[in-house]
């Protein structure tokens, strides 16, 4: 026995509800049956709009009225669905007779028979999910990707000439700018968002088999794949004429594999920036009242990015799992796409609270230039690199009889810490020419950037 009120088995249902709200309005099943209500009323427009089968357009007001059933889709359809499906034991059957109840209220029982004519499920399932995933995309987590985008940006001008010493391999390496590093994720991201939103979201509409045969029985001389194709487009959607019961899903596969690419390039900067917080180079602002550690005062985790993190990898994981099971259907159908096709909103729920931990993390953040400055004044020996390249130059030029500048270089440098007046003292006995060797000594780890500046724009 528990004492406990029914709670929810999902952390996006329970604690995370506030974060997900947006998408459960395209993704759960309450949206995923708005949407098939919305596909049967306009197919019965389509139709009555056709004057087929000896029927006329629907006056204005009636078109309203029914398609207020979608419009103001609510708790009394989401009940009435549910006591009906627990008879029909089937979903769609269920938002049939919805549509038909409406249908006799509105004293249009006269067309009631055009009420999922000539459909499988399949049809009315095909454009219903395309709808709610589109919606879902591009309305609610799209923005969320490009607002975490955008702070990308903005950090990355305002530190765009904040030099850095690079960590390759986590070893000190030839100096960056904090500005540009964070243009490389805006950059990556964005590139990926383009992708994405030039996605397409198809749909089927031709019967049990893909084959219009039920459409042909009862009308051979309509063009049904013409009618069918008008009324997928009307809907804002792209049309596939060719599928077997079910649309291939394979736009499905195409955008979650995007999606799951998206997080991998999240997750790498949500470990990237907990490293740079780990290093000092970024101070994390408090928030009033908020505790870090229960035993440690002074810490500030780093949260925002775990969380993030941890999310993308659920993300990714579901998000895989569904691209690999949706590519494949069993002759001309199988049900196995059913089950999975019901995680869509897990997955973009704990995508989207990923972006969410980011876009306020990276809005948590103070850059310690003070500290970048000391850790590349620390470490002269970077300059190792600028000089033997120099040095080969001036081979090349005929100013220099050096043999082998790199092995000269690595025989300074490597393993050792070199100071500027070591550097100095090297570079003043070098044989190469006047000016480059006041380039040289002209050079600071500081300013051995390089374009790092420069490219924050490509971004």
């Amino acid at each position: 026995m528990t004492t406990l009120p029914p709670q929810p088995l999902s952390p996006l249902d329970g604690r995370y509800r506030p974060v997900v709200t947006a998408l459960a309005d395209h993704l759960s099943e309450a949206g995923l049956n708005r949407a098939r209500v919305e596909v049967e009323v306009e197919w019965l427009i389509t139709l009555t709009d056709r004057s087929l089968f000896g029927t006329h357009p629907l006056p204005d007001d009636k078109k309203t009225a029914l398609r207020a059933l979608y419009l103001t889709f609510g708790q009394a359809e989401i009940d009435w669905l549910a006591e009906r499906e627990a008879v029909t034991r089937h979903d769609v059957k269920a938002v049939e007779y919805l549509v038909r109840d409406r249908l006799a209220a509105l004293d249009l029982d006269a067309i009631a028979e055009l009420t999922h004519f000539a459909c499988t499920s399949e049809d009315i399932n095909s454009l219903s999910y395309a709808l709610t995933v589109q919606r879902a995309v591009t309305q609610v987590w799209l923005p969320a990707l490009r607002a975490v985008i955008e702070r990308l940006r903005q950090l990355s001008a305002e530190h765009r000439d904040a030099p850095m010493l690079s960590r390759t391999h986590g070893q000190p390496a030839t100096p960056t700018t904090m500005g540009k590093e964070l243009a490389v994720f805006a950059a990556r991201l964005q590139r990926v968002a383009a992708r994405i939103e030039a996605s397409e979201y198809l749909g089927k509409f031709s019967g049990a088999t893909g084959t219009w045969s039920a459409h042909l029985a009862a009308a051979p001389e309509v063009n049904w794949p013409l009618v069918a194709r008008e009324f997928v487009e009307s809907l804002g959607l792209d049309f596939n004429p060719l599928t077997t019961q079910i649309e291939s899903h394979d736009w499905q596969v195409e955008l979650y594999d995007l999606a799951r690419h998206a997080g991998g390039i999240l997750h790498n900067l949500a470990t990237d920036v907990w490293t740079y917080i780990s290093l000092g180079y970024f101070t994390q602002i408090p928030v009033a009242g908020a505790t870090g550690s229960s035993t440690m005062p002074h810490k500030i985790n780093p949260i925002r990015f775990e969380n993030a993190e941890a999310n993308l990898e659920i993300a990714g994981a579901l998000f895989g799992s569904l691209s690999q099971t949706l590519v494949t259907s069993r002759l001309q159908r199988d049900l196995t796409d059913s089950s999975t096709q019901r995680n869509i909103g897990v997955a973009f729920g704990h995508s989207l609270l990923a972006l969410d931990n980011l876009r306020r993390g990276l809005g948590e953040i103070s850059l310690a230039d003070d500290l970048l400055l000391a850790d590349l004044d620390a470490n002269w020996e970077v300059l190792g690199e600028a000089i033997q390249t120099v040095v080969r130059a001036e081979v090349v030029a005929g100013r220099s009889s050096i043999s082998d500048p790199y092995a000269l270089l690595k025989e300074l440098t490597r393993g050792r810490r070199v100071g500027a007046a070591d550097l100095a003292a090297f570079i003043g006995g070098l044989e190469i020419g006047d000016a480059a060797r006041e380039r040289l000594l002209a050079l600071t780890p500081a300013t051995y950037t390089g374009l790092a500046a420069q490219l924050v724009d490509e971004a």
